[in-house]
């Protein structure tokens, strides 16, 4: 199946999604089942009704956009989710002061993994507090970084 890039799908729906109070920030196909999920955040976080509106307001845009150039599709609206990937630097900004965990490809001042409290992402640096100090990561050394899912 031929599908248009999310980076143009992204742009086409991002004023879509503030109408709604939401923003749109990022999107995935699966192919194999032929699926486009959109996923969606907004302070005090995402529930089903959310979805639901954003899902009703995206429907005839994205007929008009037609991502599937015909084809048939199912379309997905979900939050996040708590462990979530940052990507890019609007996810560290929005998680300033929260508890976040690092996984590094390689060790990094002895450690692959660090958890604390995120301080900064400046200059492609992960900045966060640890109860050994203040460290300071590249990005460029993250094979992931989350929200510490604390249980």
């Amino acid at each position: 199946m031929k599908v248009k890039p999310v980076s143009e799908i992204v742009a086409f729906l991002a004023p879509v999604a503030e109408t709604v109070g939401v923003e749109l920030v990022d999107a995935e196909w699966d192919m194999r089942n032929r699926a486009l999920t959109l996923f969606i955040d907004r302070e005090g976080g995402i529930d089903l009704n959310v979805c639901e509106a954003f899902h009703r307001a995206v429907d005839g845009p994205l007929e008009e956009l037609d991502p599937t150039f015909g084809e048939a599709y199912t379309l997905n609206c979900s939050s996040l989710g708590l462990d979530r990937p940052f990507k890019k630097e609007k996810d560290f900004l929005r998680h300033i002061g929260e508890k976040i965990e690092v996984r590094l490809y390689a060790p990094f001042e002895g450690s692959k993994y660090y958890e604390g409290e995120l301080l900064s992402f400046e200059g492609g640096n992960v900045r966060l507090q640890t109860e050994k100090g203040e460290r300071e990561i590249p990005f460029a050394k993250c094979a992931k970084v989350c929200l510490l899912i604390e249980v």
